[in-house]
């Protein structure tokens, strides 16, 4: 049985990090086994410090709402807003609760005050504007596009009015409906109006392309990239919205797939802009195909960083964490026989493991899995 594996061990910090790389990436994720763990939240927010100060990173990217999140960006950037509102209306999924994400938060506006544009930190959301029950309605993201292309295009070259494209959306809960998660009737993913909001968000996307040019010419870069990421959430959310009304066996594992793929288009977008640190559940962004167990299935789907690897290819790094006890989730000190068990008999309190290294010293011997709840 292995048991000293201490020459695989390294301090937690962004140099060691860099140094267990072949190069610095343009985009570094860092994956959790699991959300609202403060303890983690603060290592990221130590790590992303020490990568702006040393390594010349400037954005970090959550998984969480990637509309939400430019509430958050302007905040940080500009100050736009109160902190406590910003904690509530740009962070999806509860996040903006936790201590720190907050923390985050803080110490962005804290470092950007003062500072010229090109200096910034910047903050996204990389994941749709969608929840565990429901996707949002497209309507935000939709009119968005919309009314940057109207503000800089002559009017014949759009598709419809903004008029038109009210009365095809209609009610928002009809796209927000809870129940169509578990059935697919419930749905208006597959309405004749979401048919053809399907085709005019196309239309849309295609002429946000056909006058990239000039609307790059008249547009800052965050007027530029902004299209872009509601293109992307207008056309990402009809596709989920359709695959919600999907009756086929196929349907849960497509719902995931297509929220994924949505991540890794986000992702490859802000990575575009500068080097960037990642920070989701560790099944968003290993390469191997994810799997989770769904409503008596087992679905398995490629990942968002999975996707963004392809794309990357070595600018793309991903950097897994695990706990050693959860004990208010009932996770309690790991088996000797395991990685963490081995990993837990360590002296410090966080280590940061070479794979290289490690795979040496366990020479063809697999530690056992951790069963965990």
């Amino acid at each position: 049985m292995i048991t000293d594996i201490k020459d695989a061990v390294h301090a937690v910090d962004a140099a060691a990090v860099m140094g267990l790389l072949p190069s610095r990436p343009r985009l570094l994720a860092l994956g959790e086994p699991t959300h609202r763990e403060d303890t983690l939240l603060y290592l990221r927010n130590e790590l992303f410090r020490q990568l702006v100060e040393q390594e010349g990173y400037r954005w970090i990217a959550l998984e969480s709402d990637c509309v939400m999140g430019l509430t958050v960006d302007d905040y940080v950037t500009s100050g736009t807003g109160d902190l406590d509102d910003v904690m509530e209306r740009g962070f999806s999924h509860e996040f903006g609760s936790f201590a720190g994400n907050r923390e985050l938060v803080r110490w962005m506006r804290g470092h950007n005050d003062g500072r010229p544009a090109s200096e910034q930190v910047r903050f996204a959301g990389f994941d749709g504007p969608l929840e565990i029950t429901a996707g949002a309605s497209p309507r935000q993201a939709l009119t968005a596009l919309h009314r940057y292309l109207a503000a800089r295009v002559e009017a014949g070259l759009l598709p419809c009015t903004a008029e038109a494209l009210d009365d095809l959306l209609g009610p928002d809960d009809r796209w927000t409906e809870p129940a169509a998660m578990m059935d697919p009737s419930r749905s208006a993913g597959r309405s004749p109006q979401a048919g053809e909001l399907r085709l005019l968000a196309d239309d849309l996307v295609a002429l946000l392309d056909a006058e990239t040019p000039h609307l790059m010419a008249v547009s800052s870069e965050d007027e530029w990239d902004r299209a872009r990421l509601y293109a992307r959430t207008a056309v990402g959310l009809l596709r989920y919205h359709s695959s919600m009304a999907d009756t086929s066996p196929n349907r849960l594992t497509r719902l995931t797939a297509r929220r994924d793929s949505m991540m890794a288009g986000n992702l490859l977008a802000v990575a575009e802009r500068g080097g960037t640190l990642a920070y989701a559940q560790n099944s968003h962004f290993q390469r191997d195909k994810s799997s989770m167990r769904m409503a008596g299935q087992v679905l398995r789907w490629w990942s968002a960083g999975a996707i963004a690897s392809c794309r990357l290819r070595e600018e793309y790094a991903f950097l897994a964490m695990g706990l050693g006890t959860m004990r208010d989730q009932g996770v309690d000190v790991p088996p000797p026989d395991t990685l963490e068990g081995l990993m837990y008999a360590l002296p410090e309190d966080r280590h940061l493991i070479d794979p290289r290294r490690l795979a040496d010293i366990l020479d063809g011997e697999r530690p056992a899995p951790r069963v965990s709840p």
